[in-house]
């Protein structure tokens, strides 16, 4: 039998068959490795690499020993992965006064935002975590998703915002934290008719917000029940932080709807944020916070 002629199966080099110096199995010249024992048949593969998988191609040899490729394949119809886009999106960095400091444009793909080791570095912010925040684009699309930051990931309210069970609230310096209570079941009347006292008004709290400590324990408590508005500020409202000169005087306030509650910014200075749970999408205009760098989100 004639080694030296390709099989007509499909594309094979033409410099025959070799025998593998560890097993004895056949191994097609060229093949840096035995396909039986997978051990190294050759300890240099000589000739350019193909374009395809990068392995030498022997001089002489039509198709890559590898994957087969015609290595007279032109260079455009060989696949390549796409080029990376610029993005149309930019970060501003933001001081106590709104005006920008520095601006980062963001490439297609992730962006990550840390202390420490990220595409974004902040050295000097003892609030960020190493690695705090991702940043995505993508398909004309930017979205942040917190990285199990110490402090979270926050993105401040251009609009009313529906509270979900476990939300945290910025409001100026204070972390507020939501929580659904469920609607109580039917009371049955005591054994010997006795009525309890109490206020009748409100007769359910179905929610609560907890004002929580730096080091995550809870403080003071509002409990919420259907049809019950609640404002918040420094000197105003039902619920008032006169230590916290970053909240406005009237700073907030959370509505009731139907069943929900929802949280709405009453025009103050320093705005209301949501702490990111998953991925979060943004827009042009957006202001988010990681550590104490405010950054707002800019078409480029």
């Amino acid at each position: 039998m004639d080694t030296s002629k390709p099989s007509s199966t499909g594309p094979r080099p033409s410099t025959g068959i070799t025998t593998c110096p560890s097993c004895g199995g056949a191994v097609v010249s060229g093949l840096p490795f035995c396909p039986s024992c997978g051990k190294r048949v050759r300890t240099k593969v000589e000739g350019p690499p193909c374009r395809r998988c990068g392995t030498g191609i022997p001089e002489g040899t039509q198709y890559c020993p590898a994957c087969g490729l015609d290595v007279d394949m032109r260079p455009s119809s060989v696949p390549s992965a796409p080029a990376r886009d610029a993005s149309a999106f930019s970060l501003a960095l933001l001081d106590e006064t709104n005006n920008v400091t520095g601006r980062f444009t963001l490439a297609q793909g992730e962006t990550t935002i840390g202390r420490e080791g990220a595409t974004l570095e902040f050295p000097d912010d003892v609030f960020m975590s190493p690695l705090h925040a991702k940043i995505t684009v993508r398909d004309d699309k930017l979205s942040v998703r917190d990285l199990g930051s110490r402090n979270g990931t926050w993105v401040f309210l251009t609009g009313p915002h529906r509270m979900l069970d476990g939300d945290r609230l910025l409001l100026g310096s204070q972390v507020l934290e939501y929580r659904r209570l469920g609607y109580p079941g039917p009371q049955p009347p005591e054994r010997d008719l006795t009525r309890r006292m109490g206020s009748l008004v409100p007769s359910a709290d179905i929610a609560c917000l907890t004002q929580l400590r730096a080091d995550g324990s809870a403080r003071d408590a509002v409990h919420l029940s259907p049809g019950r508005t609640i404002r918040l500020g420094r000197d105003e409202g039902d619920i008032t932080f006169p230590y916290d000169p970053s909240m406005s005087g009237l700073h907030a306030e959370i509505r009731s709807e139907d069943a929900d509650f929802v949280v709405v910014d009453l025009d103050s200075r320093n705005g209301v944020a949501v702490a990111t749970r998953g991925t979060i999408e943004l827009a042009s205009a957006s202001k988010i916070l990681a550590g104490d760098k405010m950054l707002r989100v800019e078409m480029a």
